[in-house]
Parts: structure tokens; C-alpha cells; sequence
């Protein structure tokens, strides 16, 4: 979400240990609490480095992040500004949880029960996670996928009913190439003889 807001990679390590690096300085030192559940090795690391306040949430998601039309957009601005400052917390103890955060002004005028409960959904396709794609194959599907929900939402179509379209789309198709072949048929019969119709109608039949 954070991520989102700003348009660019929060905590952007060049390996494991610089990412956390960059956690703490963004985020601030955690407390000597969360440490002492560290493993030992990474409790010495982090308690020999420099004891960073973090950066103030102001700072890291400004005011022009986010939309600012009107006065309800800047109370929005303020929400989602708490939300992430409640998220974005290294210790996952002190951090809100799943259900606290559904009910986060934030994000409670969103909220349905009925979907929040709904159990998971099934995989179409089951050999969707099997499929091999580079990065940038994978950002293109997801980039159609999104513009097709998108204008099906637009259109108020849902994918049943897009399949009915496809559906009445080919009917009409396989009728015109009926009408076509029976034009085409039509034609070849005026102008040629009997013979010659025998002899065309076994491939007409085949492209068909």
C-alpha cells in the first residue's frame, strides 16, 4: 500500500542485510524488547549499529501523495497516513492486525462481512502456478488482466456474460459463413456446369 502512495520501492535493499538496513533507517531501531527475540547473531548486529529514529510518516507519505480536491480527501489523507504508520510496524506484536486494520476507518467503509468471511477462492486454472514466465511477461498479464476487469466493470459485464457475448458473437459468425458459403455455392452454380459443381463442391465443403 505504502508502496502504492508513493510510486516507488520503500525499503529497496541491494541484498537481505542492506534491505533490513534500510527497514531500521526508514522505520526506526526497534525496541530492546523486539531484539532480545532476535537470534543472537543478528541481535549483535543490529545492536552495533548506529540507533536510528526513523523517519516521520508526514515525511515519508506527504500531503501531495495523495488526492487533495477536498476537504473529505485530506481527512482520507490523515486515515490512510495512521493506517500505514500502524502496518509499517517492524514488530509484528505491536504491528495491527488482519481484523484491526479491516476495521480501520481507512479501510471500513470498504468493509463487507460477507467477503471479509467468504472462504477462499478456487483456482481456475490449476496449472497457473506451474506456468514459467520471465517478469516482464508476468507484469503484462497482470496489466490485461487489470484492464479487462476494468472495462467488463465499466460495462457492467460480468465474465459469464462476456462468455454469452463470445458465445452469441460466434452464433452470428458461423451464421454469416453460412450465408457466405451459400452465396459462394450460389455463385459457382450460375456459372458453372453440372460437372464442374461436382467436382468444387468436395473442397467447399472441407474449408467449411
Amino acid at each position: 500500500m505504502g508502496e502504492m502512495v508513493k510510486g516507488s520501492v520503500i525499503f529497496q535493499g541491494t541484498d537481505h542485510i542492506d534491505q533490513w538496513n534500510k527497514v531500521i533507517e526508514i522505520l526506526g531501531t526497534p525496541s530492546l524488547e523486539f531484539m532480545n527475540r532476535l537470534m543472537e547473531t543478528v541481535r549483535n548486529y543490529v545492536m552495533n549499529k548506529p540507533q536510528y529514529p526513523g523517519v516521520s510518516f508526514t515525511e515519508l507519505f506527504p500531503d501531495w501523495a495523495f488526492p487533495s480536491e477536498s476537504e473529505q480527501d485530506k481527512v482520507k489523507t490523515v486515515q490512510a497516513r495512521d493506517l500505514l504508520s500502524k502496518m509499517l510496524v517492524i514488530d509484528p506484536e505491536s504491528r495491527i492486525s488482519v481484523e484491526e486494520a479491516l476495521h480501520h476507518p481507512y479501510i471500513h467503509v470498504w468493509y463487507d462481512p460477507a467477503e471479509a468471511d467468504a472462504p477462499p477462492p478456487q483456482i481456475s486454472d490449476k496449472q497457473l502456478e506451474e506456468r514459467e514466465h520471465t517478469i516482464e511477461q508476468w507484469k503484462e498479464l497482470i496489466y490485461d488482466e487489470v484492464m479487462d476487469w476494468e472495462e467488463r466493470n465499466k460495462n457492467g459485464l460480468m465474465k459469464e456474460d462476456c462468455s454469452d457475448v463470445a458465445s452469441g458473437s460466434a452464433s452470428q459468425s458461423s451464421s454469416a459463413n453460412d450465408i457466405s458459403s451459400m452465396s459462394t455455392e450460389h455463385t459457382l452454380a450460375s456459372d458453372t456446369d453440372s460437372s464442374s459443381i461436382d467436382t468444387l463442391t468436395g473442397p467447399l465443403d472441407e474449408s467449411q
